[in-house]
């Protein structure tokens, strides 16, 4: 579809790209800034046309296999570009792959947004295309343009198709934990191993399964910041090629319109992020990324928040790993419109905020419907009525989360069913300080690990790792799996794949490294939680446990690992909690940078 006005741009609005292309009260520098990008066969005419300059933030690369398509999705962005009157500007963004990068792709959340910012602001630029897959290429492009605050559209790249092993699907990540369980428990050997985890990534794409990546994009979709239905669209369909075509012509359009992410990323609509989150069975990391966008967009947005405004929200996708199916079967059911109807028609989402297209999200998705109702199920027929985030308080911690939608039934018979106690299980604990100490000991027989046990994690947050590592969900010894006991109760001051279906307690803080309960536990404590009052605590009195703070504050305080690279140790210098969303504390006060500070200074 082809859209074009009369006009370049607005009579009586310059676009920021002619401050640099053609400002003739300053054509030294005018001249400066036009001649090089003439050298790749840009014509003077096209750059001091008034057209609006879109840019495409390219997060595909080799070292990124979830968002290499967008290296062939850019081509089809360019031609909407061109279409609707606009001229692209294609430049990569730092590489960001969950499952390639060490320590941990948390890591370079907040680098390549610093990065970004940097090329949104000091470039001439009118607006974006955000190029999102990977779970933290999504939360780093929109926190960037929340902070630059330019007309500024996402395309996702979309799941991988269906994963298939031996007649069953296979779901990237979530494959995974089952396969090590049996690995653990001798059914399979090293090589059934590796080639069950590789039949998971069938095609291009990221996550097939409701893991971080999907999640994150169909909440980019859900704060408005794509096209309708973006987020479903599997990576290969054709339907995806022709999503980043409109994101293309919309992209122009934006500019023209001057709809920024201000425009869209209001209350309203992150309260309809956490609503979404809980229907679709969303990752335990989109509170974390969530709340560091609304942070650089000035929004205020607490921990709390998900708990009281997404508890009580019914889980209506049978995805895994909450569910059964896979990307290609949820995206054929509706996708993420039929679900926002499900909620829109529940009086459960903000019906007026609006999104990028320039329409309501109410009108998105006023026709949507559910094709499949085992996939996408009714509001009234959910998979669980509750389905939402619990928060936990107490002294191990100022906060934590737990996932309820991926509560199993063995798990709630073993932990949380004592007609005495309800909701509620109490247990002795086992230290692991980093997950090498956890991998070198946990068939230790000495350790005494046996079913009411809880297993703890430690220094693997933001600081303590650095950068706050996927470790929590630690799967028993082999003895207890080979009884068929496949999970624990298990809590920490990092993070777990969104991938995974543990029940675990995460993202706890402040984290041990930072001062935090977590500090203080010993093996062998008894902890008791309780899910009624959102309480976790070590049944240790006042008088011990500041005996343990003294001798910790003796000792120097909580010991981990030397930073390895200087990033390493600038973020670590500059980073908040997980429940502030470790974001870096100086960056939050740049808000809306382009209104705010004006134009940057001339480089010559």
């Amino acid at each position: 579809m082809t859209r074009k006005l009369e006009t370049p741009h607005p009579p009586g609005r310059t676009l920021r790209s002619q401050l640099w292309f053609d400002n003739p009260e300053n054509p030294g520098m005018t001249a400066l800034y036009l001649e090089r990008y003439l050298n790749y066969w840009i014509t003077k005419h096209e750059l001091t046309s008034g057209k609006p300059i879109i840019g495409i933030a390219q997060s595909g690369s080799d070292l990124s296999p979830c968002n290499r398509h967008h290296l062939e999705l850019a081509l089809r962005v360019r031609e909407g570009i061109r279409s609707a009157g606009g001229i692209a500007f294609e430049f990569p963004t730092h590489p960001i792959q969950e499952t390639g990068k060490r320590p941990t792709a948390a890591l370079d959340r907040n680098l390549s947004y610093l990065s970004l910012v940097e090329v949104l602001y000091g470039y001439p630029l009118d607006g974006v295309v955000l190029t999102t897959g990977c779970d933290k290429t999504t939360p780093a492009a929109i926190m960037a343009a929340a902070t630059v605050n330019i007309p500024a559209i996402v395309l996702s790249g979309g799941p991988m198709l269906n994963g298939w092993w031996k007649g069953e699907r296979a779901g990237s990540g979530t494959v995974v934990w089952q396969a090590r369980a049996d690995h653990a428990a001798g059914k399979i050997s090293y090589q059934e191993f590796l080639d069950i985890v590789a039949s998971s990534a069938p095609s291009v794409g990221h996550c097939n399964t409701m893991g971080t990546a999907s999640t994150m994009n169909a909440l980019a979709e859900a704060l408005g910041m794509s096209l309708p239905g973006c987020a479903a669209i599997p990576a290969p369909y054709r339907e995806r090629g022709q999503n980043a075509f409109e994101t293309g012509v919309r992209a122009v359009e934006i500019v023209r319109e001057d709809l920024k992410p201000s425009d869209i990323l209001t209350r309203e609509a992150f309260e309809n992020a956490i609503v979404a989150c809980s229907a679709i069975g969303g990752s335990t990391n989109a509170p974390i990324h969530i709340i560091a966008i609304a942070r650089h967009a000035g929004i205020d947005l607490s921990i709390q928040d998900w708990e009281t405004i997404g508890y009580d929200v019914p889980l209506l996708v049978n995805m895994q790993p909450a569910g059964k199916y896979l990307g290609e079967e949820y995206y054929r059911a509706g996708g993420l419109p039929a679900v926002l109807n499900e909620l829109l028609k529940a009086g459960r989402v903000h019906a007026d905020a609006l999104t990028i297209n320039g329409k309501t999200i109410g009108q998105n998705v006023e026709n949507a419907r559910i094709a499949d109702e085992d996939v996408i199920r009714p509001f009234s027929k959910p998979m669980l009525a509750k389905a939402g985030f619990k928060v936990l308080r107490g002294n191990l911690f100022d906060s934590a989360i737990m996932k309820t939608s991926v509560i199993s039934p063995e798990f709630r018979a073993r932990y949380l069913s004592n007609p005495k106690d309800p909701e509620a299980f109490e247990g002795r604990a086992v230290v692991f300080d980093g997950p090498e100490d956890y991998h070198h000991r946990i068939e230790d027989p000495a350790l005494n690990i046996d079913e009411h046990t809880l297993l703890f994690i430690r220094g693997v947050g933001p600081i303590g790792y650095p950068g706050s590592a996927e470790v929590v969900n630690m799967q028993p010894p082999a003895a207890l799996i080979k009884k068929g006991i496949n999970s624990l109760p298990c809590i920490g001051d990092g993070r777990q794949s969104g991938t995974s279906g543990s029940p675990s307690i995460l993202n706890a803080s402040p984290e041990a490294a930072a001062g935090g309960g977590l500090a203080l536990l010993k093996t062998g404590d008894r902890v008791r939680i309780d899910l009624k009052k959102g309480a976790a605590n070590m049944l240790i009195d006042d008088a011990e446990l500041g005996a343990r703070r003294l001798e910790l504050k003796k000792q120097g305080g909580f010991k981990y690992p030397e930073s390895q690279t200087p990033w390493q140790e600038i973020q670590r210098a500059l980073v908040e909690q997980l429940d502030e969303g470790m974001v870096l504390r100086p960056a939050i006060k740049y808000q809306h940078v382009v209104q705010t500070k004006g134009v940057p200074r001339d480089n010559h």
